[in-house]
């Protein structure tokens, strides 16, 4: 059994750490509120925003864009978006191995990594790394998202990338973040549908409706012009959020389980101790005992 000294400095290590993680905890949930705030704000618009692309591309009839042209798919490019720090739980580690399972049914996928965890990730497996974007902060600003889809688009219209997918964990609660896959490029609007999961059924309903008459100004191939890269930078914008908020839940989730384990393990640790005290008592009592039976 460890003595009486080695155990205090055991528990006194554990409080230390209770406390680090305890910190963590209350910094996470206040980064977590901000984030969802942002989140919430931002869904509505996504929403909308793939209606309206949607009707507006059905009632422009076969315009073709760059955006929307389809090619056989030599090169498919998944946009994996990870946090940058650990501490997470199992947050990192989830989107990443569901991102390597969608990517079995290509030959040679390549990857534009959102996060140091998922461009470690890859890196470590050897996959193609087309671009990486690390330290994004904890405020994100719609520029950042419009420089990464810049990117994009520019390998897309140029033929270098001819698929492209967002893999991202979905903010569903703070207990819960779903990996989720969205086909990105090329975008699918002939028949009103999206690609995200939460639009497609109000844009199913929205084409069962009486189709609108829509009058464009100059003309449907310049208003498709400026939708389409507004399409791809916000979805961008959209899963970057997504993904902030997952990973503060997912931490504030982590530290309060090791807060909680780390309060266990002092109980335990002090039940060892007063073990140890009560064995030295009893010992320093035989041995007087049995020093005075000696003397008599």
């Amino acid at each position: 059994m460890p003595s009486a000294r080695d155990i205090r400095r055991r528990i006194k290590s554990v409080k230390n750490t209770q406390q680090i993680t305890k910190a963590m905890k209350m910094v996470a949930a206040a980064k977590l509120r901000r984030a969802q705030d942002a989140v919430e704000a931002a869904r509505p618009f996504a929403v909308k925003f793939n209606e309206v692309l949607g009707r507006v591309s059905a009632a422009a009839g076969g315009i073709k864009h760059p955006l929307l042209a389809v090619r056989e798919p030599k090169k498919t490019v998944y946009i994996v978006l990870t946090a940058d720090r650990g501490l997470c739980g199992g947050f990192n580690t989830n989107t990443n191995r569901y991102a390597a399972t969608e990517m079995k049914a290509d030959a040679e996928p390549a990857v534009v990594a959102i996060g140091r965890k998922s461009r470690d990730y890859f890196k470590r497996r050897e996959v193609a790394i087309a671009a990486e974007y690390v330290g994004l902060g904890e405020h994100i600003h719609f520029g950042q998202a419009k420089e990464i889809a810049r990117f994009i688009i520019k390998k897309y219209t140029d033929g270098e990338f001819d698929q492209v997918y967002l893999v991202f964990s979905k903010f569903i609660n703070t207990l819960t973040q779903k990996p989720t896959t969205m086909k990105l490029l090329p975008i699918e609007t002939a028949t009103g549908e999206t690609a995200t999961e939460e639009t497609a059924g109000e844009n199913k309903a929205t084409t069962a409706q009486p189709s609108a008459t829509y009058s464009f100004e100059p003309d449907a191939e310049t208003v498709l012009g400026e939708l389409l890269p507004k399409y791809v930078e916000n979805s961008i914008y959209q899963a970057i959020l997504e993904t902030k908020t997952g990973e503060q839940g997912a931490r504030m989730t982590a530290m309060d389980s090791a807060t909680n384990n780390a309060k266990d393990m002092i109980d335990s640790l002090t039940t060892t101790l007063n073990r140890a005290r009560q064995a030295a008592i009893t010992t320093e009592i035989s041995e007087i005992v049995g020093g005075a039976a000696a003397q008599a």
